[in-house]
């Protein structure tokens, strides 16, 4: 089955940014996702597109396509008690907060003892991103998922 809108996708990638390693999910789950509804970034996304269990490809994704361009002085400050991800902060290490819209990714700028400045880009934003990815499986979204938005299951959403 070829990838197309509402089609769950299990994959593997590598991500880096030049020749700097940023994440891979080898030796993990595949991630799994539901094609169409922007669960991924629209770079990765687009390239998807007609490929079938099995492909493997590799992608350079610009910043647009991306997590954005940055925007300079995007900063914030925030109670340290909405940090999540360490006991201690400094700058350049990379937290979540809970938002409305869900978590989110923010990057320390300056620590307090009970506030910091948070810049809220997206770590990688302004970054060109190259994805090498191997698709591992593709099926039919059921019903449930396409009306939830997100592929459930091994690398899905648990509820």
């Amino acid at each position: 089955m070829s990838i197309a809108d509402n089609s769950v996708v299990q994959f593997h990638y590598t991500l880096r940014e030049g020749d700097t390693l940023i994440e891979t999910s080898a030796g993990n789950d595949p991630l799994a996702y539901l094609h169409g509804h922007g669960n991924i970034i629209p770079g990765l996304e687009k390239a998807m597109l007609g490929k079938s269990a099995g492909d493997e490809f590799e992608v350079t994704v610009p910043c647009a396509e991306g997590y954005g361009e940055r925007e300079e002085g995007k900063t914030q400050q925030i109670p340290v008690k909405h940090l999540h991800g360490a006991k201690k902060w400094k700058p350049g290490m990379v937290a979540t907060v809970r938002t409305d819209q869900g978590a989110r990714q923010v990057t320390i700028v300056k620590a307090g003892l009970k506030h910091a400045t948070v810049d809220l880009n997206h770590p990688l934003a302004g970054k060109e991103l190259t994805f090498s990815v191997q698709v591992i499986d593709t099926r039919e979204a059921t019903a449930e998922e396409v009306s939830h938005g997100h592929a459930h299951g091994v690398g899905g959403h648990h509820h």
